[in-house]
């Protein structure tokens, strides 16, 4: 999809503007000294000639017919050495500007993968080539997340779509064989089919941040996920713990709450098999509240937990039953706290488990 852009009058060229900037200057240079010259000297030698006893000493009239001439060859010399000079070095300033616009059209055309890589010493042009390399590195790895995420999204909607049709393609061949398993299996797979679409509805909206922000209290939203979830830890022999200060900030209830019960879940299903714990702690500081939440459960490689906030990766061994979710968990929680303007760090413990850290920045204006 191209982007329409509106139709300008063509203008000098930026060299061309340098250039009559730098002759223009140079013969305002000029004039300032012939004035200089005119007034600091020339104005003390008499209008006219004077007649000696050796002779005549020239006046003003006369220096000025003698030299007026040379002078207007000199600055007809000096304005074509202004010219040609400022073309040259404008000419020079420019290059790397050039680039940097041979770039811009490149990643427009979709070439994200190039980079300017201007060398010399660091200036105003430099510091805006390696910005905007820079700039190409983040489109660039946005652009294969996305795609990644696609390819990800595209195969997980597809699976439960095609059990579905599967289950139709039997009971329309055979009526009499639709039972209440078979109602019951279609119910469940549609049903994560709703959860798998509305997670990519909540990732979509958090990336956006396309939400209002009012005053939230983390604690709070602990409080109320424990008790969302309380049925779930019990089913799962999990105990959990809340406890912390009070850690307000500004953002979107629903999505922080979401944020919340994510990682509570998480922690949850992903826990030892019997007398699995959960420990939620808020604390505060003057500039920022963090979300600490911690949970016994195998033991977790580094190189693994780095993995755990990319869309559909559930670690090892995750069993995906009616608890599993849908994989995209910690990539939501991922998501709202970059909306937010947060950071979020996932440690491995060492007797196994995992530590989630959740921090943003703090508020105390009333909402």
């Amino acid at each position: 999809m191209r982007l329409l852009v509106a139709e300008r009058a063509p203008g000098l060229s930026v060299r061309l503007k340098l250039t009559l900037s730098y002759a223009g200057f140079l013969m305002v240079a000029s004039f300032l000294l012939l004035a200089a010259v005119w007034l600091f000297l020339l104005r003390y030698v008499p209008a006219r000639a004077i007649e000696t006893f050796g002779g005549f000493v020239p006046g003003r009239d006369d220096l000025v017919r003698a030299f007026g001439p040379a002078v207007a060859w000199v600055l007809v010399f000096l304005l074509v050495i202004g010219l040609v000079g400022g073309w040259f070095l404008a000419g020079r300033m420019l290059v790397p500007l050039a680039r940097i616009t041979d770039a811009t059209r490149r990643a427009g055309n979709g070439s994200l993968s190039y980079r300017i890589e201007l060398e010399g010493r660091q200036d105003e042009f430099r510091e805006l080539a390696d910005s905007f390399d820079a700039m190409l590195a983040r489109l660039e790895a946005q652009v294969a997340e996305q795609q990644r995420f696609a390819a990800n999204a595209s195969h997980e909607l597809r699976t439960p779509l095609a059990i579905t049709q599967t289950l139709l393609e039997v009971a329309r061949n055979d009526p009499g064989g639709v039972t209440g398993e078979l109602a019951e299996r279609l119910l469940a797979v549609n049903a994560r089919a709703i959860n798998l679409t509305e997670a990519l509805l909540l990732l979509s909206r958090a990336d956006q941040r396309s939400f209002p922000r009012e005053r939230v209290d983390l604690s709070l939203l602990a409080e109320e996920a424990t008790e969302t979830l309380l049925r779930l830890a019990e089913q799962h022999d999990v105990t959990v713990e809340t406890s912390g200060d009070i850690a307000s900030t500004s953002g979107s209830h629903a999505l922080l709450l979401q944020l919340t019960t994510n990682l509570l879940h998480n922690a949850i299903v992903h826990n030892l098999p019997e007398h699995g714990t959960v420990q939620m702690h808020t604390s505060a500081n003057p500039e920022s509240v963090v979300l600490t939440i911690e949970n016994s459960g195998e033991l977790l490689s580094p190189q693994l937990v780095s993995t755990l906030t990319e869309p559909f990766q559930r670690g090892s061994e995750r069993i995906r039953d009616s608890h599993g979710g849908v994989g995209l968990g910690l990539a939501i929680v991922k998501s709202i706290t970059q909306a937010h303007d947060g950071v979020l760090a996932i440690t491995p413990l060492e007797a196994g488990g995992l530590r989630v850290a959740v921090e943003l920045p703090a508020t105390t204006t009333q909402a």
